[in-house]
């Protein structure tokens, strides 16, 4: 088997992205007793309804296998090996943070003094420090093409099948797990200090500051890319374009100087976390196209969110 760095990069970059996400939930997170949205926030109220009895990084896992295996039926190979490796990776490492691998358990970084007094101190920038991590971490796995499965996975079959958009389906089920976390707490009363309502309110501005921080990491501060390819594969190219991105291109009509010939000049507008895929997608077709991408400050119109 030829061994293909790309691959190698795109999966050690994911593995680092999950240690991050994983270093905000159990160092920081947990120990706040603040439930993050998506399965893993469920997998924390999960923990935190047992008394601890189901490991965080566990319950995560088995909620995630029903899903990718719905996922792959409905969607195919692009939910495949990457989004397994992706939230078991990020399971391990929750659980291997919070010292419930078997054989290292001495492993909990959150028992250490500095952590312990940032919790007792300044909450706020606890938290704020666990929002970063989780921020990053995701911003890096989605970057790299990678998805911790969960409700990215949810909100995938719900466009294809209702039409609806992911972002809609990632505010519904963020809502309903964040706040059934927050009743988790006030019944359990595992955070004798501040009130469940408190705390689930952090949760909240938590959700939107690493959302946001995602975007840059994966957009920049330019959030979409034009490109301009020039093939006598056009066609294929095209298709591709519309298949795999579930982008439109225009096919423009033009003439090389150089070379005297008439061609058709495809232009595409993709977001930042596209051009790889898309550059990757182009030379697999014709490996000699000529490829020009630019930075886009705004773009109005469907399939695009406006900067405000």
């Amino acid at each position: 088997m030829k061994f293909n760095i790309k691959v190698f990069r795109d999966y050690t970059a994911i593995a680092i992205g999950s240690f991050l996400l994983a270093s905000g939930i159990s160092i920081f997170l947990v120990e706040a007793r603040v439930v993050p949205g998506g399965l893993t926030g469920l997998g924390v109220a999960i923990n935190y309804a047992t008394h601890g009895y189901i490991n965080i990084g566990a319950a995560v896992w088995l909620l995630n296998i029903p899903l990718f295996i719905w996922g792959y039926k409905v969607l195919g190979r692009q939910f495949g090996i990457r989004t397994f490796f992706g939230f078991s990776i990020t399971s391990f490492f929750i659980d291997l943070l919070r010292g419930q691998i078997p054989g290292l358990s001495n492993v909990k970084p959150y028992e250490c003094d500095a952590i312990q007094n940032m919790l007792s101190n300044d909450f706020l920038l606890f938290i704020i420090t666990g929002a970063i991590l989780i921020g990053i971490g995701l911003g890096i796995v989605f970057k790299f093409r990678g998805t911790t499965g969960g409700t990215d996975i949810l909100a995938a079959i719900a466009q294809k099948k209702l039409g609806l958009k992911p972002g809609y389906v990632f505010m519904f089920t963020d809502f309903f797990i964040i706040s059934f976390g927050g009743i988790i707490i006030h019944m359990t009363g595992i955070s004798p200090d501040k009130p469940a309502l408190t705390l689930t309110l952090y949760a909240f501005v938590l959700l939107f500051g690493a959302a946001k921080l995602v975007d840059v990491i994966i957009e920049g501060f330019d959030y979409a890319n034009s490109a301009i390819i020039i093939s006598q594969q056009y066609e294929k190219i095209s298709k591709s374009i519309m298949n795999k991105l579930s982008r439109g291109a225009t096919a423009l009509h033009g003439k090389g100087l150089y070379s005297n010939q008439e061609r058709e000049v495809l232009y595409t507008v993709i977001t930042r976390k596209e051009i790889s895929l898309l550059i990757e997608i182009v030379e697999q077709i014709d490996p000699h196209a000529f490829i020009i991408i630019n930075n886009v400050h705004e773009v109005l119109g469907q399939g695009f969110r406006s900067r405000i």
